[in-house]
C-alpha cells in the first residue's frame, strides 16, 4: 500500500532512501541521527560536511553507504517552543520538502521517523498528524510507497481526545458472537463459511432505490459494483485509488477481472475512498462477501469514522494503528 506504517528501527528498513531528523548543522547530534550516522559508517558525515548550512523545514540529500537504503535525505525539524512559533509550517515543510526531494530524483520509496517528535519535544500526537496529513496530501498526486516507521508502542500516540472517544464507541458497541455457518457467493458458485449472527444478515437500510434497481444489482460482482459506483460518481479511476491506499497494479487486476475477489481491507478501502455511507458500505462489502460486525474492534473503529462522514484513510489507518489493527488498503 502507498503509505504504510510499521514499527521498526529505521536503519534497518530497506527502502530507496530513509529520512534522517537532523539540526541545521547536519553533525550527528545525538538519537536518530546520531544511530544513522553510525550505521552509515564515516562517509556519511564526510559528505555531510559538504552540505553547508541546513535550513529549518528545507531537505538536502547524501548516499547511504553501509545502510540498507540507498539514500539519506537529512531535513531539519523545528523545536517544539510551545505551538505558538510556527512550529507546524515548519514541520510539514520538513515533510513536503524530502518528499519532493525524493520524487526529483525518481525515488520509489521512502521512510520516514516522526520527525521533531523525540529531543526536540514536538508533541507526538501532533507530530503523527501532522505526518499523517502531508504525506496523505502527496500520494494522492503521487506514486510512492511512503513507510511512517516507530520504533515502539510508546513512539506512536493518538490524540487523547480521540483515542477516549473512539475507546468510549467500542465498549458500546462491542457484542460477542458465536459464528454460524451460512452459504456465501464467490462468484457465480455459492460457498460454505464462517460468519457470526450480524454478518450472516443482510444489511437493513432505507434506501430509495427502485426495486428494479435492487434486483438487477442482486447478482452484481464486486468488480462491476466498484466501477459502476465510480461512474455514478463521475470519478477518475486514479482518485479512487489513491484514496483507497491502493496502487494501480492492484486496481488494474480489480478492473480486468470481473470475478476477483479483494481482501475484506481492500474492499473497505474502496468504499471509504468512493466516500458511502456505513449502509452503502454494508452493501459494497457483500459483493465480496463481507460484512462488518460488532463482535470485532477493526470493524467498529471503521465505522466510527463512517458514522461520522470521515473518508480519509490515512486518518482511519492511523486509528486502526493506535488500536493494534491491520491497516486498510493493499
Amino acid at each position: 500500500m502507498p503509505l504504510e506504517i510499521i514499527r521498526n528501527d529505521i536503519i534497518k528498513v530497506t527502502a530507496d532512501a530513509i529520512v534522517n531528523p537532523t539540526n541545521s548543522a547536519i553533525d550527528a547530534g545525538g538519537g536518530v541521527d546520531l544511530e544513522i550516522h553510525k550505521a552509515a559508517g564515516p562517509l556519511l558525515a564526510v559528505e555531510c560536511r559538504t552540505l553547508g548550512e541546513l535550513p529549518v523545514g528545507q531537505a538536502r540529500i547524501t548516499k547511504g553507504y553501509d545502510l540498507p537504503a540507498r539514500y539519506v535525505i537529512h531535513t531539519a525539524g523545528p523545536v517544539w517552543r510551545g505551538g505558538n512559533s510556527g512550529e507546524e509550517g515548519l514541520l510539514k515543510d520538513s515533510y513536503r520538502s524530502s518528499l519532493n526531494l525524493a520524487r526529483e530524483y525518481g525515488l520509489e520509496s521512502i521512510a520516514f521517523p516522526l520527525i521533531s517528535s523525540g529531543s526536540f519535544g514536538y508533541p507526538k500526537d501532533l507530530a503523527l498528524r501532522t505526518a499523517i496529513s502531508v504525506i496523505g496530501e502527496f500520494l494522492l498526486s503521487n506514486d510512492m510507497t511512503v513507510y511512517l516507521v516507530v520504533y515502539d508502542r510508546d513512539s506512536f500516540m493518538l490524540s487523547n481526545k480521540l483515542f477516549s472517544s473512539i475507546t468510549q464507541y467500542i465498549d458500546e458497541k462491542y457484542v460477542e458472537e458465536k459464528p454460524v455457518s451460512v452459504r456465501r457467493r464467490s462468484g457465480n458458485l455459492l460457498e460454505d463459511s464462517m460468519m457470526s449472527p450480524m454478518e450472516s444478515q443482510a444489511p437493513t437500510r432505507k434506501s430509495r432505490r427502485s426495486l428494479d434497481e435492487v434486483i438487477g444489482q442482486m447478482d452484481e460482482t464486486f468488480s462491476r459494483s466498484l466501477i459502476r459506483l465510480i461512474d455514478e460518481k463521475k470519478l477518475k479511476d486514479t482518485d479512487v485509488y489513491k484514496k483507497a491506499n491502493v496502487d494501480r497494479k492492484l486496481f488494474s487486476k480489480i478492473r480486468n477481472d470481473v470475478f476477483y475477489k479483494p481482501s475484506k481491507a481492500t474492499a473497505i478501502a474502496f468504499a471509504i475512498a468512493l466516500e458511502l455511507n456505513l449502509d452503502e458500505t454494508r452493501d459494497l462489502l457483500m459483493k465480496a462477501g463481507f460484512a462488518l460486525s460488532n463482535s470485532s474492534k477493526s470493524d467498529l473503529i471503521i465505522q466510527y469514522f463512517l458514522e461520522r462522514g470521515i473518508h480519509n484513510i490515512f486518518e482511519i489507518n492511523e486509528a486502526l494503528y493506535g488500536f493494534g489493527q491491520a491497516a486498510l488498503g493493499e
